[in-house]
């Protein structure tokens, strides 16, 4: 396995808001968005945060046997594919489930991520839009977000989104 250096805003070991059950956050430094009312506008410079190896982090989500998953955030993990893609593969190997934000659309996806989406569970997809802040939304912000189930919808060609109930 080869490691890379990831650029990081933070990493929260135990989240409960990004995604479904335990999950290891990993804000990941670097947007070109910036939304409107962003949650998170200190991870929008891509020379911001700090540097690490993906060893590193794999090293303390291997340390929680309590952990559900991982979860890419940020900023914009597109921006750091490679990295990110060694951060999921190695949470797939360890039998966590993968979630992943973007500001693309499902289907502006660009084709380079097809090997991020290889070892993606759920992708919640869609610039945040401040006109459609929610604040009784699951997992999102803005109404024009989905959560999208990205087995299912590979599988079937189509969207599919990804529900708690047998989600």
């Amino acid at each position: 396995m080869i490691f890379l250096q990831i650029r990081i805003a933070g990493l929260v070991p135990e989240s409960y808001v990004d995604g479904d059950g335990i999950r290891f956050a990993i804000f990941m430094q670097g947007c070109h968005r910036n939304c409107a009312g962003c949650h998170n506008p200190e991870t929008h410079a891509l020379n911001g945060g700090r540097l690490l190896d993906t060893s590193e982090i794999i090293s303390e989500v291997k340390k929680n046997p309590l952990l559900d998953g991982i979860t890419l955030t940020g900023g914009e993990p597109l921006l750091q594919l490679d990295a990110a893609n060694e951060l999921a593969h190695a949470a797939k190997n360890l039998g966590l489930s993968v979630w992943c934000y973007t500001g693309y659309t499902f289907e502006e996806l660009p084709p380079v991520a097809a090997i991020l989406l290889e070892n993606v569970d759920v992708l919640i997809d869609g610039a945040f839009v401040e006109s459609q802040r929610d604040l009784e939304l699951q997992f999102r912000g803005s109404s024009n977000q989905r959560i999208i189930d990205v087995k299912k919808t590979r599988a079937q060609n189509k969207i599919v989104l990804w529900s708690e109930i047998g989600g």
